[in-house]
């Protein structure tokens, strides 16, 4: 469902007729745009005039603007960034389109890529423009501030950001003014000057006040404008203007609070009525008045439209006056007022107002205002009503988390008698990753339900009543239920109850019940998976994706895509994977948006695809297609993913502090999910270190995990032991102990074992790469080249390259054998062609090939700082530890680095190691 626009928020409120010019400020707010200034921030309480300010400037700058007036329900990012885009379409009329159509897609999607999208869209436009935003401080979410601190440091040069507010947002200003690239107008700047008051006093509110009485008013409102306006009203019609600003003291607070009795005691009853009863509303229309005030004798519109004339602190929101609102510091007062009076309605009390309120918007289809007026007015029942009945739609457009404050406002006994919200509740708190919050609430839900509670939990039919608002709800919530719990179990590792709790939600589920098929299928899936049957989880993902083909959900049905891909990978089956991919584009390209939700997935995980297969080209251009579309339209996890295989082209060209970079930053952006996380990303960082030479940090993980070569075997821990592994043949070639190669040896048969019982022949192509490392370390020739033979003839079919050739030297040595040997000489010769020529960082070409290196005499030797370096990398010293410990700079430890490995004739740490150690350098 596509976010309600309410067009009133892209207005700048119209010049008034009779406005005091103020051009000394005027031409600050130009200088800012003559310099080039990315920023302007006007900050001052309320009654200063800072919205009046810059409308007037922004209509005579000659500068095209946008404007966005903010309100409290603008902290959410995916609302804000929409309302952001549609302003900004008056600039240009499809800036934005794509993005735009994608924040309307279900889950919510991540504002830096977005912001990336569109900042290269808005170095589209030619013409120099403004963008506005106005009361910034009713949003007051450090998320926007994100957002903005984002935006700030990317602005196009055409774009100048002008922001009003009461309170100074967290925008790093001061780095901005240290930059000169701020201009900052503030309560001391706003003030009416004397010469501005008596413009205003006697030109604009027609008072005919001496100078005197200026100066004297001036002095006592502090140039303050809204005190100034509510003085001059309270003194149209006085004689005795002098008398009147005599007693005109007192602070702020207790001024106004006296002008605005005296404007209040001015107006009609009528009117005095009108505005109390209207000041609970944010934004006023003249049937939302009617609607608030029941009084068929008096026009809402008309009301407005007088209260305008009047000058009554009412601001028009639009070119055509149907939309106003308050001077927020009016309404402030008004509603003090309102709350003040024992009688404020003859229709009821506030509580009414609001209720009438409520109705209004929800059947103007605003549920957020109608769900904020029933919680005003403390209609908690009525509240939870509109929770209970907006949930399916908030739940499929990915809104749980916005839902979720919503029933964080509710009473907590409320929910005690409303099993449907309960599940609502808890899928909500399941979702933000809070799974005792969630059990909680299935609990509550349980015991009117009787499926798992004993009878005295049940509540008592004389001390409560089970409430229903949506029966469509209630009917199929013993298999939400059923997939709630299913869903804790999968996320707690639990695989026999998630397999128990996705049965009992299908049996229960109708079988054209496919939007609730679905989500139970794919967990089903998700659990055959984690148990290592990737047959059944194929089956299960691909029922559950074609559950929501069948609805037309197509930005669910390709959800499972990845995997789908990846259980077919782990198979050894690289092609069909492909396939899967490329046909789920087929589909989402087909789609009437222009962007679908998961696109972005699916070209990530092409790359990865035709990485592995050797086709760096189309795996460059499948991943920079990838980031282009970024975030809005990818899946949760995805720059997790991102990371991970960035970090993947890292590790293979040779830029192994990157690539840990990369996994680092990956670690901080996991989360746990229910998709089994079959390779984790510390073992991933382990195999680096194992590469980088680091075998005491890659040992201290082994012990850390809890690992040993004759642990029992289980899928969900199999890439560990394989990384396991791949640490004890490190150690071998360190120390040449016979325990750790044995114990390596041993593992790999078992871990062999199983995985050609469980049909991954991704993982037996490894684990046969290992044992032919393995037996290469012992140099048994002969065992090594059976193995990598059984690795290559199951390798070829499906292209497998990078699985080979990133095992370095060792690797290239024995395909050399196998080349001598015969052995699948088409595939072993396009292998060997890899280790030829390899482009390093600088661009410069080294040969890897083993032909090319050989014990001998180095052509250039080693410098004593370069051996320095080279005996610290063989202790298993960081570039980072390395610099602390020769009291170097990082980049002269990599310069180093890239000398040694040029001069070694090598590209990693573990071959420099061993190449030192062969030339007898170590």
């Amino acid at each position: 469902m596509a976010t309600t626009i309410l067009a009133t928020k892209l207005f700048a409120p119209p010049p008034r007729p009779q406005l005091v010019l103020r051009p000394r400020l005027i031409e600050r707010l130009n200088g800012g745009l003559l310099s080039s200034r990315k920023l302007t921030l006007i900050s001052a309480p309320a009654g200063f005039g800072k919205t009046t300010l810059v409308s007037e400037w922004v209509a005579g700058c000659g500068r095209p603007n946008a404007w966005l007036s903010l309100d409290e329900g603008d902290g959410d990012p995916t609302r804000f960034l929409t309302y952001l885009i549609v302003a900004l379409q008056r600039i240009e009329l499809n800036i934005g389109e794509g993005v735009l159509g994608v924040l309307q897609a279900p889950q919510p999607p991540h504002t830096e890529s977005i912001l990336t999208t569109l900042l290269n869209e808005i170095t589209t436009i030619t013409d120099n423009f403004i963008l506005v935003l106005d009361d910034y401080h009713l949003a007051d979410a450090k998320l926007i501030d994100k957002v903005i601190t984002f935006l700030l440091e990317h602005l196009p040069q055409q774009m100048h950001l002008v922001i009003t507010t009461r309170e100074d947002p967290n925008l790093q200003l001061a780095r901005f003014r240290v930059r000169n690239q701020l201009t900052e107008l503030r309560a001391a700047d706003l003030r009416f000057t004397p010469t501005e008051a008596a413009e205003f006093l006697n030109q604009v509110m027609d008072l005919n006040l001496t100078t005197e009485d200026i100066n004297a008013l001036e002095a006592r409102t502090e140039g303050w404008i809204a005190g100034l306006q509510l003085a001059a009203i309270s003194m149209q019609g006085r004689q005795d203007a002098t008398s009147f600003i005599k007693s005109f003291t007192g602070s702020h607070r207790f001024v106004l609070d006296y002008l605005v009795e005296e404007v209040l005691h001015q107006q009609s009853e009528s009117i005095q009525t009108f505005l109390l009863r209207t000041s609970i509303l944010d934004r006023m229309c003249g049937p939302l008045c009617d609607a608030v005030l029941l009084n068929p004798s008096v026009s809402g519109q008309a009301t407005l439209e007088h209260i305008e004339q009047a000058n009554l602190f009412i601001v028009p929101l639009d070119n055509e006056r149907h939309w106003y609102r308050y001077h927020h510091l009016f309404a402030d007062l008004l509603r003090q007022r309102l709350h003040q009076s024992s009688a404020p309605s003859t229709e009821g009390d506030v509580a009414e107002l609001h209720i009438r309120a409520s109705r209004w918007y929800e059947d103007n289809g605003l549920e957020l205002e109608a769900f904020h007026h029933a919680i005003a007015a403390k209609d908690f029942e009525r509240a939870a009503g509109l929770a209970e009945l907006a949930w399916p739609a908030m739940d499929g457009r990915f809104q749980s988390a916005i839902w979720l404050g919503w029933a964080k406002a509710l009473p907590d006994d409320l929910f005690q008698a409303r099993p449907v919200l309960s599940v609502a509740y808890a899928w909500a708190f399941l979702n933000s990753g809070k799974l005792e919050e969630g059990e909680s609430r299935l609990r509550d839900a349980e015991r009117w339900l009787d499926t798992s509670a004993e009878e005295s939990e049940r509540p008592q039919a004389s001390s409560a009543k089970m409430v229903i608002v949506d029966e469509r709800q209630f009917r199929t919530l013993p298999a939400s239920i059923a997939t709630a719990r299913a869903y804790i179990a999968q996320t707690l590792g639990d695989i026999p109850g998630t397999v128990k709790y996705t049965r009992q939600a299908l049996d229960l589920l109708p079988a054209g019940d496919h939007l609730k098929r679905g989500p139970a299928a794919a967990l089903l899936g998700l659990a055959y998976w984690a148990s290592g049957d990737l047959e059944a989880a194929h089956r299960a993902l691909a029922d559950a994706m074609a559950n929501f083909q069948l609805i037309g959900s197509i930005h669910f049905a390709i959800s499972g895509t990845y995997g789908l891909a990846d259980i077919r990978i782990a198979q050894g089956r690289l092609r069909e994977a492909v396939s899967t991919y490329e046909n789920a584009l087929q589909v989402a390209t087909k789609q009437d948006v222009p962007v679908l939700r998961g696109m972005a997935n699916l070209y990530l995980g092409l790359s990865e695809l035709h990485h592995e297969r050797g086709n760096l080209e189309a795996a460059t251009q499948y991943l920079q297609r990838s980031e282009e579309l970024g975030e809005q339209a990818a899946l949760s996890g995805w720059t997790n993913r991102l990371c991970r295989i960035k970090a993947r082209f890292k590790e293979s060209q040779g830029d192994l502090d990157s690539a840990l970079d990369l996994l680092d930053e990956a670690e901080h952006l996991y989360f746990r999910s229910v998709v089994p996380d079959v390779r984790p990303i510390a073992a991933l960082k382990t195999r680096v270190w194992i590469r980088q030479g680091r075998l005491n940090e890659a040992l201290r993980w082994a012990i850390e995990q809890g690992l040993s070569f004759d642990d029992n075997l289980s899928y969900l821990r199999e890439f560990e032991h394989i990384t396991l592994a791949r640490v004890l043949i490190a150690e071998y070639k360190i120390d040449h102990t016979d325990r750790s190669i044995l114990e390596a040896l041993g593992l790999l048969e078992r871990l062999l074992k199983a995985a050609e019982e469980g049909g991954r022949i991704g993982s037996v192509i490894e684990i046969l790469v290992l044992q032919a490392l393995a037996h290469e370390a012992q140099r048994d020739i002969p065992s090594a080249l059976a193995s990598l033979e059984r690795a290559l003839t199951l390798s070829e079919p499906e292209g497998y390259f990078r699985i080979f050739v990133d095992e370095g030297l060792p690797m290239d040595h024995l395909l050399t054998e196998a080349a001598a040997h015969r052995i699948m000489p088409d595939y072993v010769d396009k292998l060997l062609a890899a280790f030829q020529d390899t482009t390093n960082d600088e661009g410069q070409t080294t040969k890897l090939s083993s032909s090319a290196i050989r014990p001998s005499s180095l052509v250039e030797p080693l410098s004593q700082r370069e051996l320095e370096v080279l005996r610290l990398i063989a202790q298993g010293l960081s570039n980072r530890e390395i610099s602390k410990r020769l009291f170097l700079a990082l980049n002269t430890v990599k310069g180093h680095n890239r000398i040694i490995f040029g001069k070694l004739q090598v590209q990693r740490r573990t071959e420099a190691v061993a190449r030192a150690r062969e030339l007898g350098l170590l």
